[in-house]
């Protein structure tokens, strides 16, 4: 019987595995590198769970029989990608799971830093109602504004599908190009990295976190952007300087940013973010949402039992789509 081992965040994703697990498997349910995790993982072929950094070239070697490991996360920034390349074992991730949770996050932030929301209701909670000097406090409608959407992979498509819907005019940037016909389904159009930033009233990051996106963001970029423009980000932290985005928001380089992600997760208490008016910060759960909790394990153990049937798995990341080539 071949064996499943997987890494839950908590009970409740515990119990979703445990209840939509496909028969025929051994399936371990153990914390990451924990005594019970070791003494499975000689004998495991399939590995569920998020990246972990210490999954090195000395831990591949402990599991001469893994076939498979397969994401509960979209991103993948703390794998070990030459570790999983040497051993030949293909890393999948989530399939887009999340896609909708964190494209409707994405949304929430530009309505949430267009309208203020948070100096909204911090004004009725504290009794002003409307606030001091509340007629130069202005609110923007997304309607006809231009929304750049830089990364047009699972989330940026659906990000583009909802905001199309307000009413917005929507470019990206990708360095997987669209053909015509499908820009024209979509109801995108293709811009330059530097004319995104220059031309749009929101900006909204959909990358993931490689050595190419780091710091893609920052001072010089930050520069390009409209006064009146937004940042929004809610694929990883450090894709932003965030240094340099704390200085542009500080002086009124761009108008505000919504930011569900961090350089350093969770952020220290004196991050000068949260001193910032023109900010609105939540804990990195743009992804988690009840519904797709089983939609994750759904995906992982499809994977599972497409590489059991002799069949390629899904979802390989990029940098290691030759191993099943």
């Amino acid at each position: 019987m071949q064996r499943i081992v997987f890494v839950p965040m908590g009970e409740v994703d515990a119990r979703i595995a445990r209840e939509i697990a496909p028969p025929g498997f051994e399936l371990i349910e153990a914390t990451a590198f924990s005594p019970e995790f070791n003494a499975a993982m000689p004998g495991c072929d399939y590995l569920i769970g998020l990246g972990d950094p210490r999954m090195t070239d000395a831990f591949y070697a402990t599991c001469p029989k893994l076939k498979l490991v397969q994401l509960l996360s979209a991103g993948y920034d703390r794998c070990d990608i030459n570790a999983a390349r040497k051993a030949k074992v293909p890393i999948a991730n989530n399939g887009g799971a999340n896609s909708v949770a964190v494209a409707e996050h994405a949304i929430m932030l530009m309505l949430a830093t267009a309208r203020r929301l948070v100096w909204q209701h911090t004004s009725v909670a504290s009794g002003i109602w409307r606030g001091n000097d509340w007629q130069n406090k202005h609110v923007f409608e997304l309607s006809e504004k231009t929304l750049g959407i830089i990364g047009l992979g699972t989330i940026g498509k659906k990000v583009a599908r909802i905001a199309k819907a307000f009413g917005m005019n929507i470019q990206y940037f990708d360095i997987n190009r669209l053909t015509e016909d499908q820009e024209d389904s979509l109801g995108v159009r293709f811009r330059l990295f530097d004319e995104i930033l220059k031309t749009s009233d929101l900006v909204t990051l959909h990358v993931p976190l490689l050595a190419s996106t780091r710091h893609m963001i920052s001072t010089r970029e930050l520069n390009l952007m409209k006064p009146a423009a937004y940042l929004i980000n809610t694929c990883r932290g450090p894709v932003i300087d965030e240094a340099a985005l704390t200085t542009a928001l500080t002086n009124n380089t761009i108008a505000g940013a919504g930011l569900d992600v961090f350089d350093q997760e969770p952020p220290p208490a004196d991050n000068p973010l949260f001193k910032l008016d023109n900010v609105i910060l939540t804990p990195h759960l743009a992804g988690p949402t009840y519904e797709n909790r089983a939609k994750r394990f759904r995906n992982a153990f499809d994977n599972v039992q497409r590489v059991a049937r002799g069949q390629s798995p899904f979802w390989v990341i990029p940098e290691l789509k030759e191993l099943i080539a």
